[in-house]
């Protein structure tokens, strides 16, 4: 086998493909046909990111074929075979584009096809907190769907992203494997050009958190390399146009390992003959170290499986959900209080009711002790029962303290799951994930309908009670420290959030107590203490202190921001912010959009639109990422006059707010229910028409002190 004329035959069937398709394309729809990936702002991210241009008509492609041939150069190098590959992932994002053009939903179930910037965006969080420690592309066939299924599942158990491409699918769906975004196992399509939509979220990342221009080709196949972990299996008889594809992921920095015995290139291009030892090959080749905590329970237990739901139809015991009464705690308390690794059951165990479906009560007491526990960790640790729970196969958990709201499927149910081994993962994850303030966990699991309801109002409320207080109290104003988090500067290094009591992360996912929290639990970690010094202005939000921490962190890319400012050195974002904010200038405010909604907002952008102009560490005033909570806050965009300047959201983020919301304007500008001031999608997208709701309703921001 000759792998240079191998890849090359294969880049020139791809281009030829490609010719011959848009040809077609052009014949049957005229040169000006659009073309676009649905929900992006990157256009055809492979082409754009190796050329700069946005791909939007038939035509443009024409000029895609262009940079095809360019790249293909018959030499017996390296080099050039690896460009050859990627000749060919141009070409396949050329064919796959012309599917979209010639039809809006080229893909039927279960194949995924293109994968939205929300998608990515939705992303970001697990993949740099190592929630989702890699990500396989998996593309041809097994042996037989036993193989395919067990190489599937030992990724999805180790919390991999998988995307499968060709007749593994067919496979996997034989082998009854459960796929979907949700699951993290996500069938792409049957034809070899569908690996390219993984391609794509990996260029967009680098587009989307790492902040390269469009044009650098170079530097995106360099943050690809190091910074997207993710490889290629390989299986089956390898023709001619797979083993180019596998030279364009190898050119990204993918390696690539195959069942078929071919010339290996060191840590690149390996052969692995025993399907039992190919995701530990895999893994060592791309560098992915999976930790892993033994639990004794019967079923799987990853992250993978924090998506699954538990639908009617496959439910066999379900707890809260408006149905009984449901709730948790984590209690600390002291060390000798505590007999590490106690589970205790209270009440029927799920074997011991009848009833389809079953229904109980529930109460889950967490206790913990240790030298270095704080009161304060508490609501750190209890928010954290929501992710070890989703975690578990077959288990559904929504909602958080008296709102919980839990199920069991019926083939968990059947492999032996009980209530004790709900208290095996708790015990294993808060010793695993909190060992050093954690030094002894004891689990109480309560379904005695009298005991939860009288713990309930002795036990839980007041503690409730107690933290929301201690909330309260917590504003920028009452703590001389803030925190840094550097968690996404695997992705985007030049982005430092500041997180402070009144401005969590702009993910969402990082509090102010949750940094103090993550920085005890590991002192040289992602979280770090930013003394509260050298006030330059309060009103925007400037401490030289925090300047100087954002320029030593950032290697000097950012070197001043405000903390309450939208308009002047706003703070930077990675990319996988909760929302959005942008300024309206006609109706002097600001609107505000969140990545679930997908359509166009009044300044004429989408979500994706907006985001990709000021994600990947970069500043650019009038635009800024935040997180949902942080729009109900008083020192929301104060330096420009505060929440009153929100003129628009989606409905869904307005009903969502739109309590806290109304309290802080009240208390601000004596306003009752001002989110009925603020406009959305069902009343007006047009900006004229927007505005006409806001003079209607008299909104406050059409009086502030102009914004430009």
């Amino acid at each position: 086998m000759n792998l240079f004329n191998v890849i090359y035959a294969g880049s020139n069937q791809a281009l030829s493909a490609a010719e011959g398709l848009l040809k077609q394309a052009i014949e049957e729809k005229g040169r000006d046909h659009k073309v676009v990936f649905p929900e992006t702002a990157y256009s055809l991210p492979i082409i754009y990111a190796a050329t700069g241009l946005k791909m939007t008509t038939l035509a443009d492609l024409e000029g895609a074929i262009g940079v095809v041939k360019s790249l293909i150069v018959e030499e017996p190098r390296l080099e050039q075979a690896l460009n050859a590959g990627l000749a060919t992932a141009v070409s396949a994002e050329i064919i796959e584009a012309i599917k979209y053009a010639l039809n809006e939903t080229p893909y039927d179930a279960p194949c995924a096809g293109h994968i939205t910037d929300a998608t990515i965006r939705s992303l970001g969080v697990p993949l740099v907190t190592g929630d989702i420690p890699g990500v396989a592309v998996v593309l041809g066939k097994c042996p037989d769907s036993e193989t395919a299924a067990k190489v599937i599942k030992d990724y999805q158990s180790k919390g991999l992203l998988t995307f499968l491409v060709g007749d593994i699918i067919d496979q996997a769906i034989e082998a009854n494997v459960k796929m979907g975004l949700e699951l993290r196992v996500i069938p792409l399509g049957y034809d070899v050009t569908s690996v390219i939509h993984v391609v794509s979220v990996a260029i967009r990342a680098s587009l989307i958190f790492g902040g390269v221009e469009p044009g650098k080709l170079a530097e995106h196949m360099e943050y690809t390399k190091n910074r997207v972990p993710a490889f290629v299996n390989a299986f089956g008889p390898l023709s001619e146009l797979v083993v180019s594809a596998g030279a364009g992921a190898i050119a990204l920095g993918f390696p690539v390992i195959t069942d078929q015995v071919v010339p290996e290139v060191p840590t690149l291009l390996l052969t692995q003959k025993d399907y039992d030892k190919i995701p530990a090959t895999s893994l060592e080749a791309r560098n992915i170290k999976i930790k892993v905590t033994e639990i004794p329970i019967p079923v799987g237990f990853a992250a993978a499986f924090e998506g699954e739901r538990v639908r009617k139809d496959d439910l066999n015991v379900e707890f809260g959900g408006s149905k009984t009464e449901c709730w948790e705690l984590v209690r600390s308390r002291d060390l000798a209080d505590i007999e590490d690794h106690k589970i205790e059951i209270i009440g029927p165990d799920i074997d011991e009711v009848e009833g389809t479906p079953k229904r109980l009560p529930l109460a889950i007491l967490v206790e913990v002790a240790g030298k270095n526990m704080q009161e304060d960790f508490e609501p750190v640790l209890e928010r954290r029962i929501h992710y070890f729970m989703n975690y578990t196969e077959g288990v559904m958990h929504v909602g958080q303290r008296d709102t919980t709201w839990i199920r069991i499927n019926n083939d968990t149910f059947n492999s032996g799951f009980r209530l004790k081994h709900i208290g095996e993962v708790l015990y294993a994850k808060m010793r695993d994930e909190f060992d050093s303030v954690v030094d002894k966990c004891q689990v109480t699991i309560i379904t005695d309908p009298e005991k939860v309801a009288t713990m309930k109002e002795a036990d839980a409320y007041p503690k409730y009670n107690a933290r929301d207080e201690r909330l309260a109290s917590l504003t920028d104003e009452s703590v001389d420290t803030f925190y840094s988090c550097l968690l996404c500067q695997s992705f985007a290094p030049a982005h430092v959030c500041v997180v402070t009591p009144e401005r969590l992360g702009l993910c969402g996912a990082v509090s102010w107590l949750d940094a103090k929290a993550t920085k005890e639990l590991d002192p040289a970690g992602p979280c770090q203490p930013i003394a509260k010094e050298g006030v330059e202005d309060e009103i925007k939000g400037v401490w030289s202190a925090v300047n100087e921490h954002i320029a030593e962190k950032s290697q000097g890319a950012v070197e001043r921001i405000t903390l309450y400012s939208l308009m002047e050195d706003p703070m930077t974002s990675c990319g996988c912010f909760e929302c959005i904010a942008g300024i309206m200038p006609e109706a002097n405010g600001i609107v505000i959009v969140n990545r679930e909604f997908g359509a166009t907002t009044p300044v004429g952008m989408t979500f994706g639109e907006l985001a990709s102009m000021t994600g990947g560490g970069v500043q650019t005033p009038g635009f800024m990422g935040h997180g949902r909570y942080f729009i109900s806050s008083k020192k929301f965009i104060s330096a420009e006059g505060g929440p009153g300047r929100i003129v628009w959201m989606p409905k869904e983020l307005k009903d969502y707010v739109s309590d806290k919301l109304n309290e802080t304007a009240k208390e601000m500008y004596g306003i009752d229910n001002f989110t009925d001031m603020i406009c959305d999608e069902t009343i007006a997208t047009d900006s004229e028409e927007v505005l006409n709701f806001l003079t209607e309703k008299g909104h406050p921001a059409l009086t502030m002190d102009p914004l430009m």
